[in-house]
């Protein structure tokens, strides 16, 4: 949901759920939607059991999706300003294939939603950026 500080996906960029997968995909094989749904879910659960018990799973042409333990750390409340613990846990992270990366890079950026920006990205590829001297900063930031 766009809120402060997230910008609106344009209005051609929709979500695309598992139902209009399915039904995209028994229109194209003539299966109903019904069988197509049970072969995509039955796909989508194999991906998490060899998730949950190999730790990664390679679909090529596609990418890697991989369990990864994710350090303890100290992170800040940011209501409160407390300080508080944050355990280790698993996450779930994905590579993409060659495939995907060529494609998705072909994309029309225009067309694609913006990350929250960096503040120090170089969003006009003027290369590396020197930091400032001590002396400089106070100068520039009076």
């Amino acid at each position: 949901m766009p809120g402060p500080g997230r910008p609106r996906r344009p209005a051609e960029i929709a979500t695309v759920t598992k139902k209009e997968i399915v039904k995209k995909i028994s229109e194209d094989i003539g299966l109903t939607q019904l069988k197509t749904k049970d072969i995509v879910q039955r796909t989508l659960d194999a991906i998490i059991e060899t998730l949950v018990s190999e730790g990664r799973i390679e679909l090529r042409n596609f990418g890697v999706f991989e369990v990864k333990k994710r350090a303890p750390r100290k992170a800040r409340n940011p209501r409160t300003g407390d300080k508080v613990y944050v355990p280790s846990k698993n996450v779930v992270t994905f590579k993409p294939g060659k495939e995907m990366e060529e494609l998705v890079r072909k994309m029309d950026p225009s067309q694609l939603p913006f990350e929250d920006s960096d503040p120090d990205a170089d969003d006009d590829n003027n290369g590396p950026v020197e930091p400032l001297a001590e002396s400089q900063a106070r100068t520039t930031a009076d």
